[in-house]
């Protein structure tokens, strides 16, 4: 079993967070960070070319952090790949000892380093999700059996400050029928927001890991506010960093405010640091 599976089951209050392989082979930072964290984090997804930007393939990444004690999530993406590499990755990353996955659908192509690259989006995030499940039931997704199957704890992403609410919920629940029962937010900034999220989904028995991501300049909020759907930054949060003599204190202040405001609603964080890793460890001893 998924010790994060087996936590989550138990009513721990969990904590995950996020690792981004390197553009290269050389390993030691994405291993060094794993080690500076391991004894705050419960386990650690690693992106599969994130914002479609080439990087280390996040599976050789999580079987790294296997061999150092420390529990990944594999991310999983219909960007690049058919369902047949799909399921043989699934099936390959079971055989290396890895028992989380998240399955999303990707950034675009064009959105990063290779721009003229082919997208794939050969199956919804749905249909992943479901040959996960049936992998989990020894078959595949053609309902072919097989040999031996896998036993994933499966989870996906969800946008509780999506425009359309109801239309995300109604896909969240889809993706419950499909065999996810875990989920990780996009960043939360409105606890009061979050709430009605929650309360929109109290009839299924899922875990919510809600992210938190923390607010590194006015920049990057303003950015955020513009270009990435969901979220929305207070202005009294952008003005108390733009006021702060200390950007990183405030910043690692806010997020545990927010922590505290909307952990008693959810089962875990997801602290998503984007380069800021370091700072992880000084947001949890606020709380």
């Amino acid at each position: 079993m998924s010790s994060l599976a087996d936590k989550l089951r138990s009513g721990q209050f969990v904590i995950t967070s996020e690792l981004s392989p390197p553009k290269g082979t050389d390993t030691s930072a994405l291993e060094a960070t794993a080690a500076l964290l391991s004894g705050h984090i419960d386990a650690f997804n690693l992106t599969d070319s994130a914002a479609s930007k080439m990087s280390l393939s996040p599976l050789a990444a999580a079987s790294l952090l296997l061999k150092h004690g420390v529990e990944p999530i594999l991310q999983m993406t219909t960007r690049d790949r058919n369902r047949i590499a799909l399921q043989g990755d699934m099936l390959g990353a079971w055989v290396l000892g890895v028992k989380n996955l998240v399955c999303m659908g990707g950034d675009p192509p064009h959105l990063g380093d290779h721009p003229d690259a082919k997208p794939v989006f050969d199956l919804s995030t749905e249909e992943l999700i479901l040959a996960a499940h049936k992998l989990n039931n020894g078959t595949d997704l053609m309902d072919n059996p097989l040999n031996k199957s896998c036993d994933f704890h499966i989870g996906a992403v969800v946008n509780p400050g999506a425009d359309d609410l109801g239309k995300e919920i109604a896909r969240l629940e889809s993706k419950v029928e499909a065999g996810a029962r875990f989920f990780q937010t996009q960043a939360i900034y409105d606890a009061d927001g979050f709430a009605t999220f929650m309360a929109g989904i109290s009839h299924l028995d899922i875990a919510i890991l809600a992210g938190v991501l923390p607010i590194k300049s006015v920049a990057m909020a303003t950015y955020m506010n513009d270009k990435i759907p969901g979220i929305c930054i207070p202005d009294a949060l952008i003005e108390r960093v733009a006021g702060a003599t200390d950007i990183v204190a405030e910043s690692t202040t806010i997020a545990a405010e927010i922590i505290r405001a909307i952990s008693p609603m959810c089962q875990g964080i997801h602290l998503m640091a984007l380069g800021g890793e370091k700072h992880i460890p000084a947001i949890l001893e606020q709380l």
